[in-house]
């Protein structure tokens, strides 16, 4: 079998460790030509693709991004919708590209558009990648476990200078519509106010938790928040907002921090290396089983699949009595709430 690998949407530490998984059981165990596609789905109608041998595939399971490049190209995706006639030049595509199978490594977008090619008749499997650990059938994403490390580091640092200064800290971090690293994070890093988008929050209550440290001589605070959240005018980046309001209404000192694109950057970690690794290798398994149509997941500490066809416009979000929820809020920990 000839297959091609492709990632799409947003950089990821992972990605090439996901990359060397599929095409080095692809290789070695199922005797599986491996095409890489570059620059996610617009390679596909560029035709712009190299050859994968286990040499190439050497040495990349500790870097950062991905070899293959990505895109959030969306011209592609009204490709695929309209009619046979615009699916047709995709077929065509692949025909030309003598593709036995397309893995599709990408979040909730890549999923969905993993799904329409599937719908269209082609072989496709999906894996699952994302630091903000919101793709719907599968427990965890490579990408979370790194991000993770690296906000709760920088919530670790965030602390000296807190106290030295007396200063409450409003942490901006990831996640648009899904509160995982935030809730991770700030639990891991000790914070005194976690804000999540699914839960919402109301201003007065992070400065009753605030002013509540303060009289118990605690007179610096962390406030984590996703950058999802809104506030009550609506507003999408909120760490300005609430960092103002804070210290309007409290009287103490207080700074904003927005972590951004340092989240996604630099080499995975070991937990995201092995889970990369499984996943690609079971990608291959599903292809030497013709089980198409699939995006691998991780059920427990099992990896399996599930149909693309289940994924495609649903997000996984914390929900509201999640444990560590529950457990911040018998500690004392405020969300906002």
């Amino acid at each position: 079998m000839r297959i091609g690998i492709l990632s799409s949407g947003g950089d990821c530490p992972g990605i090439n460790a996901t990359i060397r998984g599929i095409g080095k059981t692809a290789i070695m165990h199922y005797n599986m030509d491996v095409i890489g596609i570059h620059n996610g789905f617009s390679g596909i109608l560029q035709k712009d693709i190299r050859e994968l041998d286990e040499r190439s595939l050497s040495g990349i399971l500790n870097l950062g991004g991905t070899i293959l490049g990505t895109s959030r190209e969306k011209a592609f995706r009204k490709l695929i919708i309209p009619d046979d006639s615009h699916s047709s030049v995709i077929k065509q595509r692949c025909a030309e590209l003598a593709l036995d199978c397309i893995v599709c490594i990408g979040g909730n977008g890549t999923q969905k558009t993993s799904g329409l090619l599937s719908g269209i008749g082609l072989n496709v499997i999906g894996i699952p990648k994302t630091i903000d650990n919101d793709v719907w059938g599968t427990d965890i994403t490579f990408g979370f476990d790194t991000a993770v490390n690296i906000a709760t580091e920088a919530i670790d640092r965030l602390h000296s200078t807190a106290n030295a200064h007396k200063r409450v800290m409003v942490v901006e971090v990831m996640g648009h519509h899904a509160g995982w690293i935030a809730l991770y994070a700030g639990m891991a890093g000790g914070a005194d106010v976690i804000l999540l988008p699914e839960l919402g929050f109301d201003i007065n209550k992070v400065n009753d938790a605030v002013m509540d440290r303060a009289h118990k001589g605690k007179p610096y605070s962390i406030v984590v928040v996703a950058e999802g959240l809104r506030t009550a005018g609506g507003e999408t980046r909120p760490t300005g907002y609430i960092a103002g309001k804070i210290e309007k209404e409290t009287g103490i000192e207080t700074r904003e921090t927005v972590l951004g694109y340092i989240q996604r950057g630099g080499n995975p970690s070991p937990f995201d290396r092995n889970l990369a690794t499984r996943l690609g290798g079971h990608a291959s398994e599903l292809i030497a089983r013709k089980e198409f149509g699939r995006m691998v997941c991780m059920n427990g500490n099992e990896v399996g699949s599930i149909p693309l066809s289940e994924v495609a416009g649903k997000l996984k979000l914390v929900p509201p009595r999640h444990d560590l929820i529950v457990q911040g809020e018998r500690m004392g920990i405020s969300f906002g709430i």
